[in-house]
């Protein structure tokens, strides 16, 4: 099992139409495409609260996680979602990515 953390910092007042486009089309797409949320988050002390959104997925294998978000990112509802979202401008300022394993002492399976 693999842990994908991402990290988005939206571009200045853009924070809460990012959570409206999670909130509605990415996590109804999110669960089309299999891809399994642990959570998302937001920072109540440090960080930059007001425009940060964290969020996890679990995956079984790099192999399925790669397939899974090119299929993603060829859903035409995703693409129609992205461009009406970001037809102002862009949502996002910076994205940050890593996939994680649990260590041999870690209490997560």
């Amino acid at each position: 099992m693999i842990y994908e953390y991402r990290k988005y910092i939206a571009t200045p007042g853009q924070f809460a139409k990012l959570n409206k486009m999670f909130a509605e089309p990415i996590t109804e797409l999110f669960e089309r495409h299999g891809m399994d949320v642990l959570a998302y988050w937001t920072p109540l002390v440090g960080g930059s609260s007001i425009s940060e959104l964290h969020y996890m997925l679990k995956w079984p294998d790099m192999t399925t996680m790669q397939e899974r978000w090119a299929s993603f990112y060829a859903d035409p509802q995703w693409v129609e979602a992205a461009a009406e979202y970001q037809a102002d401008g862009p949502l996002v300022a910076e994205v940050q990515n890593q996939i994680w394993t649990p260590t041999p002492y870690s209490p997560m399976p």
